[in-house]
């Protein structure tokens, strides 16, 4: 078929304007190339309505296998005998990947006892590093059985033995054989201190013998006045590492009706005295002070009266303490109700 003068009339304009040096078949070849694009958009046919219909390109679902078609996939998966592979994976392939989680986890094991190491040995076991915002101490108190809750009837034995019973329990560690065997008489008035030893030296500590208590030890009443509504409490200053209360003198309690008439509470007895006694501190940790005996203060109310539901608050008072934190309840005081009945 001869070449129509449309065609040669393309190709003749093209070789007179191609540039020079360049061979004349590519000009021709890009020509040819052009035809045939035309020609390939020519024999383009819109889309018909059937092939807008998405539905038969969804994926239709399988034909339900059989337990023993499940079964036999399974036994596949565990081991193909015909690749050699072990749930999916050939011997090589498993050797691979446990050697990286292998090499993975001894790095990470590395670094972790690494760390640890730093900071085991930046740390002393004996006292924190940093203690430069120490809070001020609180005070707990003994029985603490139901809250702060002390309700009982006099006449009622069952209603006051178990208070009896934890003030016993309570004291044990204060016992006069006990503390003779273990910690030495020390000096009133001033501190014990004993920062001039090493690091890692033994600390001594006070004696605080039982017996100190008077009426509420339980050497000379076992149930601690509760048969004869006149109750006995324990207060103990928590126990801060270094802490020196006081800043030289010592600290006193003080305790008060917070909640009720104050008449109701009548006459408060503390024994050996109202105050915490400097030798006492400053405290080393339990490392270095193994035998270390925290100072009780006992407090009895010899004239409460009956039916009269209080609340007692027992305070801190000293320079650097704090008894009236809005946020803590338990800093530098502590508060119970008290209810006692005939």
């Amino acid at each position: 078929m001869e070449p129509s003068s449309t065609e040669g009339g393309a190709e003749d304009t093209l070789l007179k304007n191609h540039p020079p040096g360049l061979p004349h078949k590519v000009i021709l070849k890009h020509g040819q190339e052009l035809e045939e694009e035309q020609e390939e958009l020519a024999e383009h046919k819109p889309l018909e309505q059937e092939d807008l219909n998405f539905e038969k390109w969804k994926r239709r679902p399988l034909p339900k296998r059989t337990l023993h078609q499940k079964i036999e996939a399974i036994k596949t998966y565990l081991w193909n005998a015909e690749t050699k592979e072990f749930m999916g994976r050939s011997g090589k392939s498993w050797g691979l990947i446990l050697l990286f989680y292998a090499a993975l986890y001894t790095f990470l094991a590395a670094m972790f006892g690494g760390c640890m190491f730093c900071l085991m040995w930046s740390i002393s076991p004996y006292h924190p590093t940093y203690n430069d915002r120490v809070m001020p101490p609180g005070m707990t108190m003994a029985p603490n059985l139901e809250a702060h809750e002390i309700a009982f009837n006099a006449s009622d034995r069952k209603s006051w033995k178990k208070y009896a019973r934890s003030m016993d329990e309570y004291l044990k560690p204060y016992n006069d054989g006990v503390q003779e065997k273990k910690n030495i008489r020390c000096t009133q008035d001033r501190y014990f201190m004993q920062d001039d030893l090493e690091e890692s030296a033994e600390r001594k500590a006070c004696q605080f013998k039982r017996s100190w208590l008077g009426e509420c030890s339980g050497l000379q009443d076992p149930h601690y006045g509760y048969s004869q509504g006149r109750p006995c409490i324990l207060l103990r200053m928590n126990r801060i590492l270094g802490y020196l209360p006081g800043q030289g003198k010592a600290v006193n309690v003080t305790c008060g009706v917070k909640k009720g008439p104050p008449e109701a509470l009548g006459e408060i007895q503390f024994f050996p005295k109202s105050i915490f006694e400097m030798m006492y501190y400053p405290y080393y940790g339990k490392l270095r002070q193994t035998n270390y005996s925290a100072p009780v203060m006992a407090v009895r109310f010899a004239g409460v009266q009956y039916d009269s539901h209080i609340v007692v608050q027992c305070k801190l008072h000293g320079k650097g303490i704090i008894n009236d934190s809005p946020t803590d309840r338990n800093l530098g005081r502590v508060s119970f109700s008290l209810d006692i009945g005939a």
